[in-house]
């Protein structure tokens, strides 16, 4: 993932490392556990393990945001079997970080991890009030609204 591919004060790459895998799950834990009362056991899954995760951080380190990629069989529960579609998922962006363009840069970095895999097409399940920012990255919502974790969704793809 390239700098010139993120617009935003952060830097955006692959957790390969322990750290930045617990950075993301902290991230996600701040935005989905504590801030949207999302379950814990429901937030972290069997999923994780396989998943690709991607983290924001500022220069100084600080983690800003996280999100996922599942791709191969991972995927194919979300993507409704399709090869070459992967699954971008847990997107989350710190409340103090907000508006600041990372959410775009985790996106179009997962979207950067997804072509590297030879994926054609990415799927999401959007919480219902965050639509407008991903059809704003090209992402076409489909299917019904549809309740995960006690929050409204909508199924979202964008062709690669």
């Amino acid at each position: 993932m390239s700098p010139s591919s993120s617009p935003s004060p952060c830097v955006v790459r692959v957790a390969e490392d322990p750290a930045d895998r617990e950075a993301c799950f902290a991230v996600r834990r701040e935005v989905f556990v504590v801030e949207q009362r999302v379950p814990e056991d429901l937030e972290y899954d069997a999923y994780d393990d396989e998943a690709v995760h991607v983290l924001a951080v500022r220069e100084d380190g600080l983690p800003l945001g996280a999100g996922r990629l599942l791709h191969g069989g991972a995927a194919a529960g979300r993507t409704g079997g399709e090869s070459g579609v992967g699954s971008l998922g847990r997107l989350a962006v710190v409340k103090a970080a907000r508006g600041l363009g990372i959410g775009v840069a985790l996106v179009r970095g997962i979207e950067d991890v997804a072509r590297a895999r030879g994926l054609a097409a990415v799927d999401l399940h959007a919480q219902t009030h965050a639509l407008r920012f991903y059809e704003r990255l090209g992402y076409v919502a489909y299917g019904p609204e549809f309740p995960d974790a006690g929050i409204p969704h909508r199924a979202m793809r964008r062709s690669l």
